[in-house]
């Protein structure tokens, strides 16, 4: 019964996400509130178990259920997982299969969007000074390693989105199963990892509205046609650049 409401609670979430990133798909150009109402709602949802309710009963029996049965769990997949879907935009650059934006200005958007997350993830863990699971710690919320890979998931999804949904449903399946180990691995509780959901993704949105002006701030109204891309030749990896000034 216990894992049906998990599978139901995690189903839940990837099917609000999924919603989520249809809706802001036909909104491109402007600045909406409803694409900010999900990761709010997930971020709103880890704080409540900060009282005694059903959320936080949901952390604990979920906590013990998943020890009881897999005791020794183990996996460290988790600790990269959460950049595999960045990865995937400078591969599929390297693979001429072209996002949303310059390779520049791509990479502009996750390091601001990493900040932002790394920010929030820092102050969060300060002042809530949740015990871990496992007592190895008192910074439990939110989950890092799953507002990292949700930043990740969603830069995926915001550079590619017109290229393919499915694209960024990939990067959101592989952002959630490393939440789930996680868990497994007793590091978070369920309300850490939504939280940390949701931190993410808010992260990654606010990223795409900072990054513009942040690069406008700097370069000025100049205007540059720069561009750094990957490449391949005789058997290495590498850069090349372009543009004017």
């Amino acid at each position: 019964m216990l894992r049906l409401k998990c599978s139901l609670l995690l189903l839940l979430c990837f099917s609000l996400i999924t919603k989520g990133q249809r809706a802001d798909s036909t909104n491109n150009n402007k600045v909406k509130i409803a694409p900010f109402i999900i990761p709010a709602v997930f971020i709103g949802y880890g704080l409540m178990a900060k009282g005694d309710n059903f959320i936080r009963d949901l952390d604990r029996t979920t906590q013990a259920e998943l020890q009881e049965d897999h005791p020794f769990f183990s996996k460290h997949a988790d600790d990269f997982m959460r950049y595999v879907p960045a990865l995937a935009v400078y591969g599929l650059n390297l693979a001429g299969v072209k996002g949303r934006n310059s390779y520049l200005d791509a990479t502009g958007n996750y390091v601001v969007s990493m900040g932002i997350m790394t920010g929030m993830v820092a102050i969060a863990k300060k002042q809530s000074h949740r015990l871990r699971p496992d007592g190895s710690g008192y910074d439990s919320f939110p989950s890092g390693h799953s507002a990292a890979s949700f930043v990740a998931a969603e830069f995926l999804k915001q550079e590619y989105k017109d290229v393919s949904p499915w694209i960024g449903y990939a990067g959101y399946a592989v952002a959630t199963t490393t939440g789930v180990f996680r868990l497994y691995n007793n590091k978070h509780w369920v309300s850490d990892v939504v939280a940390g959901a949701g931190v993410g993704i808010l992260s990654a949105k606010l990223g795409y509205l900072v990054y513009p002006q942040l690069k406008k701030l700097i370069m000025g109204r100049k205007q540059t046609n720069f561009n750094l891309v990957p490449a391949y030749q005789q058997g290495a990896v590498g850069f090349s650049m372009s543009g004017t000034f």
